[in-house]
């Protein structure tokens, strides 16, 4: 682990490769050197792409991407696949697209499951952001699956969300819904070159004029096509701008505080939930006696479960 903590700093990309293999599949070992590298984190730009299947995300990373480097800066991207039923792994059509980039030092790229996570985001996407971030990258971005309304969860990870949308998917519709108009900081009507994208672009500008936002920003809205590169020249200077705008109004620190909690509460939970199941796991008689009452009718489910978390907060005492 030593090795790998050196290695990474030194920047070994196989060394990145292999701690976020080991972050993802819940190794134990990847605790030592996450735990070291945390006091070379908290410089990157974290930025969030999120929006419906469909939308062109991963065609718009790739491009935004490319005029990044053209700047001298460094990226690394995480694109969150749906995982595969067979083998719990991600489908790797993220990737697949960005294969262009592949050969680019100043590029890092990796596809991450769901494997179940709400939020369109992997459990081990945090250490993952941290991982690449320690590796000296300038920007990180996190594509999300696209699962729809529960894409608002990026906001707790991201210092910039931008919300992607296209002409005639009814994107529009589906951002009042998930809350997203508050969330986001930079809007894109990709696909901007089809007939529709003129009434698109004017419906999600006057949903941005009428929605409540706390900072009292009016985040920008840009046209892109991503097939061709248009607008994503003026769509990397307004995601740059934004972090100015971040640090400029002393946000970029509060952002950073909200994610660290958020972290911490994932990991809690996470660990909480691991360890709950190892105490039913040696306790099979309770959960057998619980279910053997739930299925008679003799207590909801709620109750049931709150008589074992009573036995075992006892059982812990005890």
């Amino acid at each position: 682990m030593d090795d790998i903590y050196s290695r990474l700093l030194e920047g070994d990309r196989r060394a990145v490769a292999r701690l976020i293999t080991m972050v993802e599949n819940g190794d134990p070992a990847a605790k030592e050197p996450i735990r070291r590298l945390h006091e070379h984190t908290g410089n990157a730009h974290i930025v969030g792409i999120t929006g419906a299947p469909g939308s062109g995300k991963s065609t718009l990373v790739s491009s935004l991407t490319k005029v990044l480097r053209g700047r001298d800066l460094s990226v690394g991207i995480i694109a969150i696949d749906p995982t595969s039923p067979f083998t719990g792994g991600a489908i790797l059509g993220d990737r697949i697209r960005m294969q262009d980039l592949a050969t680019d030092p100043g590029v890092f790229i990796r596809s991450m499951g769901t494997r179940g996570a709400l939020g369109g985001l992997s459990v081990a996407t945090n250490d993952a952001v941290n991982i690449l971030d320690a590796f000296g990258k300038d920007l990180v971005i996190v594509e999300t699956v696209g699962a729809g309304q529960i894409e608002v969860e990026i906001v707790k990870l991201a210092h910039t969300s931008v919300v992607v949308t296209m002409p005639g998917g009814g994107d529009e519709i589906q951002a009042i819904k998930a809350g997203i108009m508050e969330i986001g900081d930079v809007f894109v009507v990709n696909k901007a070159d089809r007939e529709d994208s003129g009434r698109t672009y004017t419906e999600i500008l006057m949903m941005l004029e009428m929605s409540e936002r706390r900072d009292g920003r009016m985040p920008p809205l840009v046209r892109t096509v991503a097939t061709t590169g248009e607008g994503v020249d003026d769509l990397a200077q307004v995601i740059l701008d934004h972090h100015k705008y971040l640090k400029h109004e002393g946000l970029l620190e509060k952002k950073a505080k909200e994610r660290i909690v958020a972290e911490l509460l994932e990991i809690i939970n996470m660990r909480v939930g691991k360890t709950v199941l190892r105490a039913l796991q040696d306790d099979p008689e309770m959960v057998d006696l619980m279910g053997k009452l739930v299925e008679t009718r003799e207590i909801d489910p709620h109750s049931g479960a709150s008589m074992v978390i009573r036995h075992l907060l006892k059982k812990g005492e005890g």
